[in-house]
């Protein structure tokens, strides 16, 4: 059975300042998706939240970039926004850059990831979100997963992944992709996605049938609106078994937490901490960024779960790692590393200031 699997997450107000979500709005969320599935515009679907980040999982017959499917999200998000005014809400409708729905969301504001999978005997998927962090943070663990054996021995020996994955590759900036066939291409590729703030991985390609195996969200909200509006807080769809990674190998990136930007303002670089979804509230200056993990059984559609995968004592080590590495950069204060480099900056309050100051510089 051929399935796609949409995953559309806003951020439309937060509860309190920028750490939680309102029960109304996921209540709101719910009861929407509830009416597209009784509809039958979705087969299934799931609501849940990571940090200030009202997170929709839909399963539907529909295809990627469907009108009717992206808009009946853009619709509940824009009640969820009238619901965070009303109560008024930290940000309410921050990642809804525009007034009119365009014909899907993405270049709008919310982070999308998609993709059309036929259903195998067994069909196991992860999806992650993350909060107070950009779209460049999956390039890391999604190259553990599917270039590294350390981390997934399946690459070693499991025969049907010795061709190994296709990656495509977007550099946001300049509005262009690239596909890598590794592990032949893995050090070209390492040159870009080790530059995460303008190469992100978008998809990933098992090379022995040519299936999807993973999507991503990529959207950079600060080149879509030209100025600091909050941080991506991506998501991404990871299937698992079979001709791809085990669940146990898809999940293991994150038991070695890694620095990503983010956390206060956009601004900082901080570790990703995997945690449970009632752990998902940033509230220590406004983070570390989190990253939650929901697991699924796909049956003819239908979503059989979640199992809330970082619900996991074996990951208490990893969070423990997570604050230390928070201890030491928050040391730095507003100093780099913690604190992004000046390029970064351009769609913060930076260049403002720098228009401020013009007149006082003076040449050497």
């Amino acid at each position: 059975m051929k399935v796609t699997l949409s995953v559309i997450k806003a951020d439309i107000g937060g509860w309190v300042g920028h750490c939680s979500m309102h029960p109304d709005l996921i209540a709101e969320g719910q009861e929407s998706l509830a009416k597209a599935k009784k509809s039958g515009l979705l087969i299934d679907y799931h609501v849940t939240r990571c940090g200030d980040d009202l997170q929709f999982i839909m399963t539907h017959k529909y295809g990627v970039d469907n009108k009717r499917v992206h808009k009946m999200a853009w619709d509940t998000f824009l009640r969820c926004t009238a619901i965070a005014k009303k109560l008024k809400l930290h940000g309410a409708g921050q990642d809804l850059l525009t007034d009119a729905f365009s014909g899907n969301v993405k270049g709008q504001g919310p982070g999308v990831a998609e993709m059309v999978l036929e259903e195998r005997e067994a069909e196991p998927v992860v999806i992650f979100m993350a909060d107070k962090t950009a779209s460049g943070a999956w390039n890391l663990p999604l190259y553990s997963i599917f270039c590294d054996p350390f981390n997934t021995i399946g690459l070693v020996i499991s025969t049907n992944m010795h061709k190994g994955f296709k990656f495509e590759v977007l550099d946001v900036k300049e509005s262009k992709k690239v596909m890598f066939n590794c592990p032949e291409d893995m050090y070209d590729m390492l040159v870009f996605i080790g530059a995460p703030s303008r190469y992100s991985v978008k998809t990933v390609y098992s090379r022995e049938t040519g299936e999807i195996a993973a999507s991503s969200s990529t959207q950079k909200l600060s080149l879509l609106a030209g100025r600091y509006v909050g941080k991506d807080d991506p998501v991404c769809i990871v299937r698992a078994q079979g001709i791809f990674p085990a669940v146990g190998e898809v999940l293991e990136p994150f038991a070695r937490p890694h620095i990503v930007e983010g956390w206060m303002r956009g601004s900082h670089h901080g570790p990703l901490m995997p945690v449970a979804v009632h752990q998902s509230t940033p509230t220590r200056f406004d983070g570390p960024p989190r990253v939650i993990a929901a697991g699924f059984q796909l049956a003819h559609g239908k979503l059989v779960g979640p199992v809330d995968m970082f619900d996991d004592l074996a990951f208490n080590n990893a969070r423990q790692q997570a604050l230390d590495m928070a201890d030491m950069l928050r040391r730095h204060g507003p100093f780099e590393p913690h604190r992004l480099p000046l390029d970064e900056m351009e769609y913060t309050t930076m260049p403002q200031i720098m228009k401020k100051l013009k007149s006082k510089f003076e040449k050497i």
